[in-house]
């Protein structure tokens, strides 16, 4: 299901969307007061951002008496997965593994995930390929296979 958003969300806005995410409706003071406590950013510089998001599509507005509340229909795991896809698109089928192995290495996983991503692992296992093939065309990308 594809977002229908003007342009991508910048890691500051995905600060604001987490704040969202968190709540049904949000007044704006509660998404300045959680930003300006986690990263000392100033209330204009928040209200910058909902702006931008709201300008986006990412963000609906419901006023509320004299304040303005902020909801999503946006589903996190959805943009989570979005982002994803466009990043994994966006680099060479034959480096897909090698980054997973990095996000890997970076992560902070529990138990349970280290158990998820083995099954997940062993469910690919069988319909693995022996070579994947480079996607780019040639001059996009190091490797001098290309197709």
């Amino acid at each position: 299901m594809a977002i229908e958003m003007d342009k991508d969300i910048t890691n500051a806005e995905w600060e604001v969307m987490r704040v969202v995410w968190a709540q049904t409706e949000v007044p704006s003071h509660v998404i300045i007061d959680v930003l300006t406590d986690k990263r000392g950013w100033k209330e204009p510089t928040i209200k910058t951002l909902i702006g931008r998001l709201v300008k986006k599509g990412a963000l609906k507005t419901k006023k509320d008496g004299r304040k303005f509340l902020y909801s999503t229909d946006i589903k996190e795991d959805t943009l989570v997965n979005e982002t994803l896809d466009q990043f994994f698109h966006n680099i060479c089928s034959k480096d897909i593994g090698k980054t997973i192995g990095v996000l890997i290495d970076e992560a902070m996983l529990s138990h349970d995930d280290v158990a998820l991503l083995k099954e997940k692992l062993k469910q690919k296992e069988p319909i693995a390929y022996d070579t994947v093939l480079c996607n780019c065309v040639k001059g996009q990308c190091q490797c001098q296979h290309h197709g």
